[in-house]
């Protein structure tokens, strides 16, 4: 039988996807688990940093389907569903396969090694698209072969990178994305715009960014709170771009418990963020456009408003686009 290596990996991706942004400060990452003839067993990937990993998500989702063993499904902890999985696993998994968009954990941290559980499981091929480049959870790879798992590096490896590029620029300096929402039409004034499924996962984002960067003219006529209430999530500190330091202190954001707003004419504050995000139109854009990493566009089922957003001669690169929401959420990045 001949399987698409690449098809079982993409359904990975684009799993993982779906929880950019909300895994700060961990990667996102996505993992399918195939069984022996072929069929689909599970497709998951790591919701949250502190909760289970993708790989971990996937071989619960894939145990359950093997087993029927509904006592998996009310277990959140990782070191449980560790636990749970290697007391009882039976070696169901010895003829299946794992697809996970990043080298699985070699170290213990807030959840145990991944690579380890994979081993001891019996899995015996496993497939990788992006090599862990951080030396803290390096050498998954390692543990598996030395376990008489056979790895396959580099599936889709264009594809997975581009998904872990956001963890590796926090490492390495900080990530910054700009996130808009328009209609059909392309407009992006007249109230609000995208659903409240997608209002709700951009304040997921603003729970774990560091810094929210706004342009003082939005703070003036929107007069928002830029907080995280829909998740009763943290607010994030905020840097209004504004060459006057004048506003109403009564708009919302101003007295938000917890955090720092800063009122400057530069961007040099984002040096000391790690995760940022931007929020704006046509203005912030073209200040913006040789600071950002990625772009992250909300387009509603509708038409109305007046003004859009004016790229010029720029052109994008779709990383991935979701429909399954109300709206298409499309990652993308500007060509150079």
């Amino acid at each position: 039988m001949v399987i698409d290596h690449n098809f079982y990996m993409q359904l990975a991706l684009d799993e993982a996807w779906k929880y950019q942004g909300l895994t700060y400060p961990n990667p996102a990452v996505g993992c399918s688990v195939v069984g022996e003839h072929g069929e689909l067993l599970a497709v998951e990937a790591h919701h949250k940093a502190g909760e289970p990993h993708a790989e971990v998500n996937a071989l619960k989702e894939a145990y359950f389907k093997l087993t029927n063993d509904t006592y998996i499904l009310a277990l959140q902890d990782s070191a449980d569903i560790h636990t749970h999985l290697l007391s009882n696993h039976n070696g169901i998994f010895k003829n299946t396969k794992l697809y996970t968009t990043l080298e699985p954990c070699s170290h213990h941290g807030k959840t145990p090694s991944c690579a380890n559980l994979i081993a001891e499981l019996g899995i015996k091929e496993v497939y990788v698209g992006s090599n862990d480049t951080n030396k803290k959870a390096a050498y998954g790879n390692m543990i598996l072969s030395m376990n008489n798992c056979m790895v396959h590096t580099e599936i889709l490896k264009e594809e997975c990178d581009a998904l872990l590029l956001p963890f590796q620029r926090a490492l390495e300096e900080r990530f910054v994305f700009f996130k808009w929402a328009q209609r059909l039409n392309g407009t992006t004034n007249g109230g609000i715009i995208s659903s409240k499924t997608s209002r709700k996962n951009v304040h997921a984002m603003r729970d774990v960014c560091d810094l929210l960067v706004i342009g003082g003219n939005t703070v003036r006529t929107d007069r928002p709170t830029l907080d995280a209430r829909m998740v009763n999530g943290k607010a994030p500190d905020v840097l209004i771009i504004s060459r006057t330091k004048e506003f109403d202190r009564t708009i919302p954001l101003f007295n938000v418990e917890g955090r720092q707003v800063f009122m400057e004419s530069d961007f040099k504050r984002m040096s000391e963020y790690k995760n940022i995000m931007i929020e704006g139109t046509q203005t912030m854009y073209a200040l913006t456009r040789d600071i950002v990493d990625y772009y992250l566009c909300y387009i509603a089922p509708s038409l109305g408003g007046s003004e859009s957003i004016h790229f010029g001669e720029d052109k994008f690169h779709f990383l991935n686009v979701n429909k399954e929401s109300e709206d298409i959420i499309v990652w993308m990045k500007r060509r150079i």
